[in-house]
């Protein structure tokens, strides 16, 4: 069955490059994630290529003996699909579509690509649609043959304008179009919100495919849609939520990713107001992800950007489940103690004991330490609610007294 499955995907190609701000180990883990990216999309990937480069090729991102290489494979193995690990400018592009003649995508295109897929709400696509209009204005040039020149002959002769400039045009008034229909979203959406009264707002924050829509349904006992690919989440879910008989609402937002594009920052900004107007953020981390550590710095700065970092957060590490450390034997003194052989509760006496009870380690999946993660969030919202209402603080019960 998944044989079969397999012949119906494309077959792709990735390609990587190695360079004195990005080691090898680094690029490796990139290129891991775009393949993960290339599955979600519906990509099978054959192989990759890396080159090592103190900078990429101006013209064609890779040097000429690596593009060779990587044309003789594509010939050979007819592969429809190349995907590039950083973004590409319109000129290497260009450059290299005429050189592999195939389809050629950068990581920017290929998440652009997920998130058009992934897209349910009219707020969502229309959020999509103008990222991809940005990105495709500076590409226009080439991208058809008959923009190539401008067209003469009868009636055709004076000022005029090329199609180039025409196709460019109608995409300016089409990014114009779309950014007025988001504002006018945004302002329903924003009385929405208004309307939800004052009950305290908590977000799940996290890098994408963590498990927050998994601990969201926990939680909430709702059935938000979650399955283990990346961006399974595009719409922000809200729900209302009561422990202990106190009720709040739990927001579940868009995934980060490292290298995310400028134009789907922007245009998800928006999206992300549940974010910048929430009372407590849920940072949710996968533990068990080799690089959680980075994928945590990510989503910081991501959530600098939207003017909400500091802002009341409590780190949930989630798959504690799924969590395995390297084997290590402390008589072996050749194999050094590295962060790859904590346990998780090695790695609860690092940087992580400075946090302090704002440390949970759950698994969402398999319902572990759910009991301590609802009463550490009870605590934080009863505090939160108690302030904004004084007069309600003999209302709901002590943290200890919640069953």
């Amino acid at each position: 069955m998944l044989e079969k499955k397999d012949i119906n995907l494309e077959k792709v190609v990735l390609i990587g490059i190695v360079t004195k701000d990005q080691d090898e180990q680094t690029s490796k883990e990139y290129l891991d994630e775009l393949e993960f990216l290339t599955f979600t999309a519906g990509g099978k990937v054959v192989k990759r290529f890396t080159q090592k480069l103190d900078m990429p090729n101006p013209k064609t991102f890779i040097g000429s003996g690596k593009m060779n290489e990587v044309q003789n494979f594509v010939q050979e193995n007819e592969i429809g699909t190349v995907i590039f690990d950083d973004e590409l400018s319109p000129a290497q592009e260009r450059n290299i579509s005429k050189i592999l003649n195939c389809k050629i995508l950068d990581r920017t295109n290929l998440i652009l690509d997920i998130f058009a897929q992934r897209a349910q709400t009219s707020y969502a696509r229309t959020q999509v649609e103008l990222a991809q209009c940005q990105y495709l204005l500076p590409r226009l040039k080439g991208m058809w043959t008959h923009l190539e020149r401008q067209k003469g002959g009868i009636g055709m002769r004076g000022p005029g304008e090329t199609e180039i400039e025409t196709d460019r045009r109608i995409v300016r008034d089409k990014i114009s179009l779309l950014k007025k229909k988001i504002k006018t979203i945004d302002k329903q959406m924003a009385v929405q919100r208004g309307n939800r009264g004052k009950l305290v707002r908590v977000a799940l924050v996290g890098y994408t495919n963590v498990g927050k829509s998994t601990l969201m349904n926990v939680i909430s006992k709702s059935e938000v849609f979650a399955e283990n690919k990346l961006f399974a989440t595009l719409d922000t879910t809200v729900r209302k939520v009561v422990i202990g008989n106190l009720p709040f609402l739990v927001s579940d937002t868009v995934g980060f990713i490292r290298k995310l594009p400028t134009q789907l920052v922007e245009s998800f900004k928006s999206t992300l107001d549940e974010v910048r107007e929430a009372d407590l953020l849920l940072h949710v981390v996968d533990i068990s992800h080799s690089n959680f550590e980075e994928h945590i710095e990510s989503v910081n700065q991501i959530l600098g950007e939207i003017e909400s970092k500091d802002k009341p957060t409590i780190m949930v590490f989630n798959k504690i489940d799924a969590y395995e450390a390297e084997p290590y034997d402390e008589e072996d003194l050749i194999i050094e103690h590295t962060p790859a052989n904590y346990s998780i509760d090695e790695w609860k006496q690092t940087w992580m004991s400075k946090i302090g009870d704002n440390a949970l380690f759950i698994s969402a999946l398999n319902k572990e330490n759910l009991d301590e993660f609802k009463k550490r969030v009870y605590k934080e919202v009863r505090e939160i609610h108690v302030t904004r209402f004084p007069y309600n603080q003999f209302l709901y019960p002590d943290v200890e007294d919640i069953q």
